[in-house]
């Protein structure tokens, strides 16, 4: 028996078959193949700079025909699970991490820049508002009940993701590992600190929600086997302010400093 005229959604399904990937799926018949070819790479030249825009030191490190390619694969084999634009970074994070797999040509560090370039972009758009402290708090950091902001977020690498562009492509992961927290300021800025491994144990305590200063340093102090635990509060106290200062950590003053 024949195959009849296709439906309307299997007809859509086999034109954006054919535009993402044309070398493995043939054009609609009766379809002008100059008109196909014009709107492929429309859509090409638009997904290419969604990704570019998200992605420029990825970009900036491989050659033309490696990043033409990259993106070439994503278009034509990642089956993206949302329409917004904004989210077409995520989407090709979800790809390289998830689907596409590691290449013998990429390099070691490729996914956790990627991953790092996203960060920055997420906390771009993110429609969570920046943490302000109270002045009384930068006086006296052991005083308040501290949380983590949204737009914080502590992270650890292998490699010096934040250095690594054209000029700098490291080939193994360097020792130590790099710890960094990507912010979002006050101001609306996407910025970046790189933190020690005492920082960023604090902070990975505050993602499980706010708590007391004083118990949030003595808390890291144990986990770390700080052999000065009271010491350690002094050093703490330093860090608290600098990241209220940023926005990193916002902080209410407590009733009673010692709960």
């Amino acid at each position: 028996m024949a195959d009849g005229p296709l439906d309307f959604q299997s007809m859509q399904y086999a034109f954006a078959a054919h535009l993402r990937d044309p070398g493995r799926h043939p054009p609609l018949p009766d379809v002008d193949p100059a008109r196909l070819r014009l709107y492929r790479e429309l859509l090409f030249n638009n997904i290419e700079s969604f990704v570019t825009a998200g992605f420029p030191v990825l970009k900036s490190i491989l050659t033309r025909a490696q990043w033409l390619a990259l993106v070439q694969d994503f278009f034509a084999s990642h089956h993206s699970k949302t329409p917004l634009f904004v989210e077409i970074a995520e989407e090709f994070l979800s790809y390289l991490h998830d689907e596409r797999g590691e290449r013998s040509d990429d390099p070691a560090f490729l996914l956790e820049l990627a991953h790092y370039e996203w960060v920055e972009l997420a906390l771009a758009v993110s429609e969570a508002e920046p943490l302000r402290s109270d002045e009384s708090f930068l006086q006296d950091p052991l005083s308040g009940m501290i949380r983590l902001s949204e737009l914080a977020w502590p992270l650890a690498y292998r490699f010096p993701v934040h250095r690594i562009g054209p000029s700098y492509q490291p080939a193994e992961p360097p020792d130590p590992p790099t710890f960094l927290v990507v912010y979002r300021d006050p101001d609306d800025a996407v910025r970046f600190l790189e933190i020690n491994p005492a920082t960023y144990r604090l902070l990975q305590l505050l993602e499980g929600g706010p708590l007391p200063a004083r118990e949030c340093l003595l808390r890291t102090a144990d986990a770390l086997h700080h052999p000065d635990p009271a010491s350690f509060l002094d050093f703490g106290a330093d860090i608290l302010r600098e990241l209220a200062e940023r926005g990193v950590i916002g902080a209410d003053i407590l009733s009673d400093p010692f709960i």
